[in-house]
C-alpha cells in the first residue's frame, strides 16, 4: 500500500467534496424537489421540458448559491463531526459507523435547517407563477428576509425532519459507503477509483431507500405557506392521503441525483485524502 493510500481525511473535505458534486449534480436535485411539491405526476422529462421551455438553461441552476451554502453547512458538519468521531472511537464494525454517522447527521441536519430551507425554497420558485414567487436574490437574501418577513424561528420550520433526515442519510451514505469499501479491499479489491465507485453506488441506494419518505415530508413542510399545515403530522396525513406511494414520489430522480452526486463526493473525497490528507504520525 502506498504512503498516499494511508493518509486520512481532514474534517471539512466532506464539504469541499460536495460542493464540487452539487455543481453537476444540482439540475437534478432541482427536478426531484419540483416532482415532489407538485401535486400532479410529472416524469423527470416533462419537469426538465417544462423548465426549459419557460425559463431557459440558466433555471435549471435556480438555487445553486443555497445548494452550496448547504454544503458548507450541513454536509461540512456531517463529515467533519464523523470524522473526527472515527479519529476517537474504533469504528471497524458497522455498528459502531451506523451510531456515529446517525449521531453526525442529526446534528448536521440542525445546524444545516436554514440553508436547506432555502434551497427548497429557491428551487420551487421555479414552477411558480410569477406573482407567487419569492424570488430571494441568492441565499443570504433568502436568510434575511425570512428572518425580517416570518422571523428567525421560520429558519428552522422543518428542522426536525431535516435532523432526521440527515441521521438517516448519513447512516446511509457515510456508515454504507464506509464497511462496503472495507468489505471490498477485504476481499483483494485495490484501493483505486473503480473500488470506490462500487462502493459509493451501494451506498446511494442504500441512502435513497432510507431517507425518501422523510425527505418527502420534509421538502413540502418547508415549502408551505403559512396556514397550509397545522404541523408535521398534518404533512404527513394530507401527504397519506394521495397513498402510500406518495412517500416515494420523486424517488427515480432522487436516485438519478443522489447516485451521480454520491459517486462524485466519494470520489471527490478520495481525490483528496489521497493528495492532501495528514498522515497519522504527523497529525
Amino acid at each position: 500500500m502506498s504512503v498516499n493510500q494511508n493518509r486520512i481525511s481532514r474534517w471539512y473535505f466532506g464539504g469541499v467534496a460536495s460542493s464540487m458534486a452539487a455543481m453537476v449534480t444540482h439540475p437534478l436535485d432541482l427536478m426531484k424537489v419540483l416532482i415532489q411539491t407538485n401535486k400532479e405526476k410529472m416524469s423527470l422529462i416533462d419537469t426538465s421540458r417544462k423548465i426549459y421551455k419557460e425559463q431557459g438553461a440558466l433555471a435549471f441552476y435556480n438555487g445553486i448559491s443555497a445548494s452550496l451554502l448547504r454544503q458548507y453547512s450541513y454536509t461540512l458538519a456531517r463529515f467533519g463531526f464523523y470524522t473526527m468521531g472515527a479519529n476517537l472511537i474504533d469504528t471497524r464494525s458497522m455498528s459502531s459507523k451506523v451510531a456515529l454517522a446517525g449521531m453526525s447527521g442529526y446534528v448536521a441536519g440542525l445546524i444545516g435547517a436554514p440553508a436547506d430551507l432555502i434551497n427548497v425554497r429557491l428551487q420551487n420558485d421555479v414552477k411558480l407563477p410569477p406573482d407567487q414567487r419569492r424570488n430571494y436574490a441568492h441565499a443570504i437574501d433568502g436568510l434575511v428576509r425570512v428572518v425580517r418577513e416570518e422571523g428567525w424561528p421560520s429558519l428552522f420550520n422543518g428542522a426536525s425532519m431535516c435532523a432526521l433526515r440527515g441521521a438517516f442519510m448519513t447512516v446511509g451514505q457515510i456508515a454504507f459507503y464506509e464497511q462496503s469499501k472495507d468489505i471490498l479491499i477485504d476481499y483483494g479489491c485495490p484501493q483505486r477509483m473503480d473500488t470506490y465507485i462500487v462502493a459509493s453506488v451501494i451506498s446511494a441506494i442504500a441512502a435513497t431507500a432510507l431517507t425518501q419518505p422523510i425527505d418527502m415530508v420534509k421538502t413540502r413542510q418547508m415549502n408551505s405557506r403559512s396556514g397550509e399545515y397545522k404541523g408535521l403530522s398534518d404533512v404527513v396525513y394530507k401527504t397519506a392521503l394521495e397513498g402510500p406511494t406518495a412517500f416515494y414520489k420523486g424517488s427515480v430522480p432522487a436516485l438519478t441525483r443522489l447516485g451521480p452526486h454520491t459517486v462524485l463526493l466519494f470520489l471527490s473525497l478520495e481525490f483528496l485524502r489521497t493528495h492532501f490528507g495528514w498522515l497519522p504520525e504527523s497529525k
